[in-house]
């Protein structure tokens, strides 16, 4: 893979005390400070919090992460396709949207175009006449799933480079054109697309047909950037991993999670993506031994949506167009995991204050902790404690820096009636959208640092 609006409103911001125990405990805000705001798109689609890949084109017959452009067309006829498979198994997954590879950077198009002869509609499948494209769009809303797509501005077939940059403006001026008709085929024709992948950015002007075609869309890179690369492909977000950049950054289409800065005037999320065969995006006989552990799935879910971040893990079909059995039961594993460690809490509350109790109506064990902010008015808090009154008094179980969307805290087992969310330094009066306990009855990830994880 080619990894390589400005909304902000100034907010009152005030001095926020709750009383507990008899003593005053203040939250600290800052009164000169601009905070990034959302949009209501960008809300919706980090509440999405998980999105499958899927990755798929002559790479798949190759062996190989870049298309060489040397599979015979004639090869390519995956007779067993089926994506109501890939989308049963992204709701096993958990996720919650699909965002399938419509055209990788060799410039193999998985839709019925006539803008190349590259492409799916001159290969023995369906007799010409498939489309991936329609055949997933199909399956998205049959399963309730969201659809996304990558189309690669990188074309070799077509000699463009990283970026869809050309050598010469004849050149460039040429594949603008097509280029440009090939985004306006698949934003016109499939529905409603999440969200719309530009990887490596993108020289070509598409911000016209974006705001005709998809105005709702998150867009990866390039100079219409909505959301942000996480900076690697492990699957990880640092911590804190703050949803705001400075302007100049985001402008830049190419801003990581190191571009990250609570000061920031631009709400720019971040996006970890991953596959299931780390460190290939591609499937073949030799990628497939790379099939992650359920322990290692588990570690990238903390380390990524549990620090804020949108996770979107790649599932790869083979040649016959199928996922392997072995990656949809690891799939089903890992869904399976999550959800029984996350979907139960023992107790939960929401406050908008710098002080939030959550009590346990029968006491208990609890080993895990997710915050979330209510991130509407921007992400507000700088630092928090949490505490559990214990047969010992109130001991502290853990701090942090940045919620945002999600915090998920492991706090070792700890027997408590309650416990107590302090936030000791905010931009503006928290907005806590959910305090939940949990108890996974599972130790945290082998890689993640108690109380505050770096």
């Amino acid at each position: 893979m080619n990894r390589r609006r400005f909304i902000t409103s100034i907010c009152g911001v005030t001095m926020a005390a709750a009383w507990e125990g008899g003593l005053q405990r203040a939250a600290a805000t800052r009164s000169d400070l601009v905070l990034a705001l959302p949009t209501a798109d960008q809300l919706a689609w980090q509440d999405l919090e998980m999105g499958m890949f899927v990755h798929f084109a002559p790479n798949t017959w190759q062996g190989v992460e870049q298309d060489n452009l040397s599979t015979p067309l004639s090869e390519i006829d995956p007779t067993a396709l089926d994506t109501d498979q890939w989308a049963a198994t992204a709701v096993d997954l958990g996720t919650r949207y699909i965002v399938f590879v419509a055209k990788h950077s060799g410039g193999f198009c998985m839709w019925q175009t006539h803008t190349t002869e590259y492409g799916i509609r001159n290969t023995p499948w369906r007799g010409g006449h498939g489309d991936v494209l329609a055949d997933i769009s199909s399956s998205c809303r049959k399963f309730g799933l969201k659809l996304g797509v990558y189309l690669s501005p990188r074309d070799r077939s077509q000699s463009a480079g990283i970026g869809g940059r050309c050598k010469t403006p004849a050149l460039q001026e040429k594949y603008n054109m097509l280029y440009r008709r090939q985004l306006t085929e698949v934003l016109s024709r499939y529905g409603a697309m999440v969200e719309i992948w530009f990887d490596g950015s993108a020289v070509i002007p598409v911000g016209d047909i974006l705001r005709q075609y998809a105005p709702h869309a998150m867009i990866f890179q390039g100079p219409e950037a909505t959301i942000r690369w996480v900076g690697n492909e492990d699957g990880f977000a640092p911590y804190p991993a703050w949803n705001a950049i400075p302007v100049a950054d985001a402008r830049s289409g190419v801003a990581t999670a190191l571009n990250g800065d609570f000061e920031g005037g631009v709400w720019m999320p971040n996006e970890a993506d991953v596959s299931i065969l780390r460190p290939n995006w591609f499937w073949s006989p030799k990628s497939q031994r790379n099939l992650l552990s359920l322990d290692a799935l588990v570690d990238i879910y903390y380390r990524s949506v549990g620090r804020g971040a949108q996770l979107l893990m790649n599932l790869p079909p083979d040649s016959t167009g199928l996922l392997p059995r072995a990656d949809c039961v690891r799939a089903r594993e890992f869904g399976d995991e999550i959800r029984r460690r996350f979907g139960h809490p023992l107790a939960e509350t929401s406050g908008r204050a710098s002080v939030i109790d959550l009590p346990l109506s029968d006491g208990g064990t609890i080993d895990t902790v997710i915050l979330e902010e209510d991130c509407g008015g921007g992400q507000r808090v700088r630092s928090y404690r949490l505490e559990a009154r214990t047969d010992a008094g109130w001991t502290t179980l853990g701090t942090g820096t940045a919620i945002g969307h999600k915090r998920i805290q492991s706090i070792g087992a700890v027997k408590t009636d309650r416990i107590r969310l302090t936030i000791t330094e905010s931009a503006a009066p928290p907005a806590i959208r959910r305090l939940a306990a949990f108890h996974t009855g599972s130790a945290p990830p082998p890689n993640w640092k108690a109380p505050a994880d770096t």
